[in-house]
């Protein structure tokens, strides 16, 4: 079983929705990040080039975030764990994406997709 690393919390404005008013105006998503690594060697060594880098992860998780945008929260959590699956001590990864905006009639805390993709 492989240890985590995650990133709990990581907050931009997107540009993601079916309606045509949430990707004009934006709003508001969080994502959290759960990758398993097997982080033997970077406790030996003491390197951050033997882990990953969650500090440069998390730009580019928000950057996913803020750029090109998609109708459903599925194909951004999925272009999120793609994007963590490209680092190859990445054995898996749980990406769950927060829409707390989403246009909905009744009141609620919150909406999410959570995903979990290996590699094959």
């Amino acid at each position: 079983m492989p240890d985590r690393i995650e990133l709990r919390g990581l907050t931009a404005t997107g540009r993601h929705g079916w309606f045509s008013h949430e990707r004009e105006t934006g709003q508001l998503f969080r994502v959290d990040v759960s990758l398993g690594v097997d982080t033997r060697a970077a406790a030996r060594s003491d390197d951050l080039t033997d882990t990953v880098d969650y500090g440069s992860l998390a730009d580019r998780v928000v950057g996913l975030v803020e750029g090109e945008p998609v109708r459903l929260v599925e194909t951004l959590a999925q272009r999120i764990a793609d994007l963590c699956l490209e680092d190859p001590r990445v054995e898996d990864a749980e990406v769950t994406v927060h829409k707390p905006e989403a246009p909905i009639t009744v009141p609620f805390d919150d909406v999410t997709v959570t995903i979990r993709r290996a590699r094959t």
